[in-house]
């Protein structure tokens, strides 16, 4: 039996043995994938990114969003000239600020001063416009005018379109009930209503002025937070916070 016991602690302690070895070479392993900050601030620096894209980027996050006075501010620091004249961006802000007052019908004005084919462009927009003005006249208990109105303005545009018809028949069961805000449908007359609609009509000013409809600067946030988790299943690395 002795012969035998001898074998078998040999072989044991030769798995043991290769258990360590695997084990040291699996710990070796983590350590070549863990990048030090030194090394990720040095693989960063040779990142090819040039301060005039950055510029743009800056730039462009500015005028969709309608900050005039920092746009101007920064054309004036950084030599970057928007795509859109500020005047311009003032003028989309006016309309904006319009409709997240509820005076839609302002708005609706001087989009067409802006440009006459905006709003003949986009028919749903239209309609979602219309239908706001509605939301407006119910918000002021002017239960006959909205009747009037729906029927009138809206209910023709709803003839081959189910989702808008399910949209003012949504709308319109504000009617039924006697405390609206806190009706099923009571978040029609929440701010993010106004500021959803206002959305999209400042999307569709953009576009008619050769402009992007969203921020790049964003899209760019979400791409480096979506890489980061990618990455992080190979190696360990500083992760950088796109909010510090």
């Amino acid at each position: 039996h002795c012969p035998r016991v001898i074998t078998l602690a040999q072989k044991r302690f030769k798995m043991s043995g290769d258990g360590g070895g695997a084990a040291a070479a699996e710990s070796s392993e983590k350590q070549a994938k863990t990048i030090t900050p030194s090394e990720w601030e040095e693989r960063l620096a040779k990142a090819s990114v040039s301060k005039a894209q950055l510029n743009k980027l800056v730039m462009n996050y500015l005028v969709v969003e309608g900050y005039k006075d920092a746009a101007e501010m920064f054309e004036n620091e950084s030599g970057e000239s928007p795509r859109t004249p500020l005047d311009a961006v003032a003028s989309r802000m006016r309309v904006r600020q319009a409709m997240q007052q509820g005076r839609v019908t302002d708005a609706m004005e001087m989009t067409n001063d802006l440009d006459p084919e905006t709003l003949d462009t986009v028919p749903t927009l239209f309609f979602r416009l219309q239908l706001q003005r509605l939301i407006e006249l119910i918000r002021g208990d002017k239960v006959m005018e909205a009747l009037d109105f729906a029927e009138e303005e809206l209910a023709p545009l709803t003839a081959s379109d189910p989702v808008l018809l399910a949209e003012l028949e949504e709308t319109m069961a504000l009617l039924a009930f006697p405390d609206k805000g806190l009706s099923p449908v009571g978040h029609l007359l929440e701010p993010a209503q106004r500021q959803k609609v206002a959305s999209e009509l400042n999307a569709a000013i953009l576009a008619s002025q050769s402009e992007t409809t969203t921020p790049r600067l964003p899209n760019l946030l979400k791409l480096l937070v979506w890489s980061q988790q990618q990455l992080s299943t190979h190696c360990e690395f500083p992760v950088i916070d796109p909010l510090a």
